[in-house]
């Protein structure tokens, strides 16, 4: 008998697992992908650590998180800074003086600020009720037309008007030159590969790959006292209230026969007539020097059953069903459930770290 089934070797996963272990406790993890990682793995392609599932920048401002990743990777100085392209017109990103100076020429945060409170203004608005709204009353409607339309719609396949106001209201907006996307203390990427640093994590716990834990849940969960779940939630239950919206997502991924494509880890394309979301270089995360470059276009899809869940649609219908499926969570005993896919919210790297080690703490009685 184990005293924990872990179900999914992503980072909520490995994380509880590695306390677990740490403090003498015996523990399996089963993952129905055939390498660790969840959506944070990397494959190495022409000695290029390629991020297959999107790309993951690691970034917090908890100190007990990033104490605690950096016992299994060293991390780079990677910082974020995306850049936008409309129509071959470069913006920078997040929206700061840089974008404010190319969009209208202004050179000081005061003639910045009056450019978006005169536009703010005439679009007449005063309580956003949806994320169009909230975009124009943030950056104005000239930013809002060419650098955040487009792409939003690309990305949640729904007018701006239909969607909620507070997808954006995270939009960093700064009144200075400063390109760094997050509000972070510590930043960066692991040294070769989010991949290695999954596997330090998990050295000596059991792992069994290619396992679909609901085919065999049975037979499984009798070999363990309790069960850790990262699954969907509504997978879980088959889906026997009705199916949670996500946003998924499918990459286009090109080895190119030169050293440099595009010269930066991330490019937006905001216009509505190219149909990917971004372009992501994936040597730029660390600084490669590799002849080649590996490149992967983005595209953003509806998402079925099937498909791989990334967003989860966090509108009022889809989170009110989650409740029901939290209600029957609860009356499953040996079972808890957590992460992105088991709590139906959209988490950062380092939440899914803090609430893992939170969850470890209570649950193992440790500090």
């Amino acid at each position: 008998m184990y005293d924990y089934l872990i179900v999914g070797a992503g980072l909520f996963g490995a994380t509880f697992a590695q306390r677990a272990r740490e403090i003498g406790k015996k523990v399996i993890i089963v993952d129905k992908r055939s390498a660790v990682g969840g959506n944070i793995y990397t494959e190495e392609i022409e000695e290029i650590n390629v991020h297959k599932y999107g790309a993951h920048i690691f970034h917090t401002n908890n100190k007990e998180v990033w104490d605690y990743i950096n016992r299994f990777a060293e991390f780079n100085r990677f910082t974020n800074a995306p850049i936008a392209n409309y129509k071959g017109e470069i913006y920078s990103l997040p929206f700061n003086m840089y974008t404010f100076n190319k969009m209208w020429g202004v050179s000081t945060p005061q003639e910045a600020a009056d450019q978006i409170e005169k536009q703010r203004k005439n679009a007449n608005i005063t309580n956003p009720q949806n994320l169009e709204e909230q975009a124009i009353a943030l950056v104005g409607k000239d930013i809002y037309e060419k650098l955040i339309k487009g792409y939003t719609e690309k990305q949640w396949g729904r007018p701006c008007n239909e969607l909620p106001a507070f997808i954006i209201q995270r939009l960093p907006v700064r009144l200075n030159y400063d390109n760094n996307y997050f509000n972070a203390l510590y930043q960066g990427i692991p040294v070769g590969g989010y991949t290695k640093m999954v596997e330090n994590m998990l050295n000596d716990i059991e792992v069994r790959l290619g396992v679909d834990y609901l085919k065999y849940k049975d037979e499984l969960d009798d070999s363990a006292h309790k069960i850790i779940y990262t699954g969907a939630i509504d997978a879980y239950f088959n889906y026997v209230l009705g199916a949670l919206e996500y946003r998924s997502v499918c990459f286009e991924t090109e080895i190119l026969n030169i050293p440099n494509y595009q010269g930066n880890a991330a490019v937006n394309y905001t216009d509505v007539e190219t149909p990917w979301t971004r372009i992501i270089e994936h040597k730029h995360f660390e600084f490669g020097t590799q002849p080649k470059t590996v490149i992967s276009k983005e595209f953003s899809s509806e998402w079925k059953v099937g498909d791989e869940p990334y967003y989860p649609v966090n509108d009022e219908k889809n989170n009110a069903l989650y409740k029901k499926y939290k209600e029957l969570a609860k009356k499953e005993e040996k079972v808890i459930f957590g992460g992105r896919l088991g709590e139906y919210r959209y988490y950062d790297m380092d939440m899914v770290i803090a609430t893992a080690l939170e969850l470890s703490e209570s649950e193992l009685s440790i500090s």
